[in-house]
C-alpha cells in the first residue's frame, strides 16, 4: 500500500502539511440535511471528502458543487461519502430551511451538516494556521485519516485542482 499524503501544488500550506497524516477531532454539529446525524468514527472504512461551503453568492462554493455532486453520484457506491459542511457568513439570521434551499438548489444530495458556530471549521482548519480560504477539502482515508487538503477556492471539472482530487479519491478507494 503507497502512503500518499498531498496538499495543493502551487499553494502554501501555512501549517496544511501538519494536518496530513492525522486524525481530525470528531465533528460537533446538531444540523444535518439528507442523513440523520453522521459521526465521522462511523464512517471508518470509508473514504470521506469533506467540503466547507457557504451561500451561493460564493463563486466558489458555486463553481464547485458540481464536481462535488459529480464525485459522489460516481463513486459513492465504491465507498465514497461526501459531506457538506455549512458555515453561515450572511447577515441575516441562520436559519435551517435557508440552508436546506441552498443545498438543493446546488443539488446536493449528500449529508449537508451546518456547522452554526464555526466549531469544527475552526478546530479542523482555522485555529491550524494562517489560510486565505474558509472553503476547504479534506479528503480522508478509510483508516480515518487526512490524507489530502484542498486549501480553499474552487475545483472545476477541467482544471487541475479538479483532476488532482479525482485523482486522489481513486487512489484512496483503491486502498483496503
Amino acid at each position: 500500500m503507497a502512503i500518499l499524503f498531498s496538499l495543493l501544488p502551487g499553494f502554501p500550506a501555512f501549517g496544511a502539511e501538519k494536518l496530513l497524516g492525522t486524525k481530525p477531532s470528531e465533528w460537533q454539529v446538531q444540523n444535518w440535511l439528507n442523513s440523520p446525524a453522521l459521526k465521522l468514527a462511523e464512517l471508518r472504512g470509508k473514504v470521506v471528502l469533506v467540503r466547507w461551503w457557504t451561500a451561493p453568492e460564493c463563486p466558489y462554493c458555486r463553481a464547485t458543487a458540481p464536481a462535488l455532486n459529480e464525485f459522489y453520484n460516481r463513486y459513492h457506491r465504491r465507498g465514497l461519502e461526501v459531506v457538506g459542511f455549512y458555515h453561515h457568513k450572511g447577515k441575516e439570521l441562520l436559519k435551517v430551511p435557508m440552508v436546506k434551499e441552498y443545498a438543493d438548489g446546488f443539488g446536493f444530495n449528500f449529508p449537508v451538516a451546518i456547522d452554526t458556530d464555526w466549531k469544527t471549521l475552526h478546530h479542523w482548519w482555522l485555529d491550524r494556521g494562517s489560510h486565505d480560504f474558509t472553503s476547504v477539502s479534506f479528503l480522508i482515508d478509510r483508516h480515518g485519516v487526512i490524507r489530502h487538503i484542498h486549501p480553499g477556492g474552487e475545483y472545476v471539472k477541467g482544471d487541475k485542482d479538479y483532476a488532482m482530487m479525482k485523482e486522489r479519491i481513486e487512489e484512496l478507494l483503491a486502498e483496503r
